[in-house]
């Protein structure tokens, strides 16, 4: 069930330590060593999956729902105002093992929206081809 090497499946199997605040028959979701907050959950499947778009349909819903309740717990567990739920896919994905973030935030913590700078599309023209281009990729 578990990759060699990749420390999410040695923490799910207990192989390495770990806050679980989450342990259920496919999924686990504990507190990250380096946090951006206190609190901050990474929700992962048991099964090694490397990214969103291998997740087996079987664990999408659970998956979300898990998320739904982590995102939950951390406003009323820690009384947080709200969260930030992320993922990253291959780029900037420290750990190729998919993994969803829960961040506790509340208002004036200093996290500014995004992590990266934002780029505008040269004109109306150009934005709607993107949109034709995804929707192309979509089928």
């Amino acid at each position: 069930m578990g990759e060699q090497g990749c420390v999410f499946c040695a923490i799910v199997a207990g192989d390495l330590p770990a806050d679980v605040v989450l342990d259920e028959a496919e999924l686990v979701a504990f507190l990250d060593q380096r946090p951006v907050f206190k609190g901050h959950l990474l929700l992962v499947p048991r099964a090694h999956v490397a990214t969103l778009t291998d997740l087996p349909t079987s664990l999408r819903d659970p998956f979300l729902e898990a998320a739904q309740r982590l995102a939950a717990a951390v406003v009323d567990g820690l009384g947080a105002q709200g969260s930030f739920v992320a993922m990253n896919n291959v780029v900037s994905q420290s750990v190729p093992h998919l993994h969803l973030h829960v961040v506790p935030r509340t208002r004036g913590d200093g996290l500014r929206g995004f992590f990266w700078p934002r780029h505008k599309y040269a004109d109306a023209t150009e934005r709607s081809a993107y949109a034709a281009r995804l929707r192309a990729a979509l089928g």
